[in-house]
């Protein structure tokens, strides 16, 4: 069995492998690729059915989600992002031009909004370095999503959104407790992992 130190190397060596392939990503790449990623995910039907979806402002190399942001808040659907607070993961509601503040890592959070019962929420956009084709996901390190995702319901959708050179073939190194997520949305295909089927689409 894999011991905790040699878990944390694997997943370490995971992080700065892919964290180049991201970075590496020409620029004008990444927007077209993010687009294609917003345009994926938002036409889910679990998106478009949902009442209160959960995502998050995008910092860095990641995937773009302003477009996402964007087109959610043009719906009747509740938007949600996570602020982090006393080291856990706390849901908030926000709209276009309510304020955020940059984060210690990067990313910006809401500053007003009201916390949300994460039984309300019916999807959830997770963001994370590399997923797996079971749905295994290596986080940045904090463990903030897999400490926050078991609060949900249990038919919430957990949706994983990244470029392609994220989503590996090859086995990820994860614990127990690193939950997985039911689709993992990339510029090429969706691919759904989890509770509800497997198999991918690149339509």
């Amino acid at each position: 069995m894999t011991g905790s130190a040699d878990l944390k190397r694997a997943k370490r060596a995971v992080r700065r492998q892919v964290l180049a392939l991201r970075e590496a990503m020409p620029e004008e790449e990444r927007i077209d690729a993010s687009g294609a990623v917003a345009e994926r995910f938002l036409g889910l039907p679990e998106v478009t059915r949902a009442s209160t979806v959960m995502a998050f402002w995008s910092f860095g190399s990641e995937v773009d989600t302003q477009p996402i942001l964007s087109s959610l808040a043009s719906t009747r659907a509740t938007v949600v992002l996570p602020r982090i607070v006393d080291g856990r993961l706390e849901p908030r509601s926000w709209a276009p031009g309510d304020p955020v503040e940059t984060s210690w890592f990067g990313a910006a959070e809401p500053t007003a909004g009201d916390v949300v019962d994460p039984a309300k929420i019916d999807v959830v956009a997770v963001p994370g370095v590399a997923f797996d084709r079971t749905g295994a996901r290596v986080g940045y390190g904090g463990g903030f999503y897999d400490r926050f995702l078991p609060s949900l319901r249990p038919d919430a959708l957990r949706v994983a959104i990244g470029f392609s050179c994220q989503l590996l073939d090859d086995p990820l190194p994860v614990a127990s407790f690193d939950l997985p997520v039911d689709l993992v949305v990339t510029e090429r295909e969706t691919l759904r992992t989890g509770r509800d089927g497997g198999g991918s689409s690149s339509t």
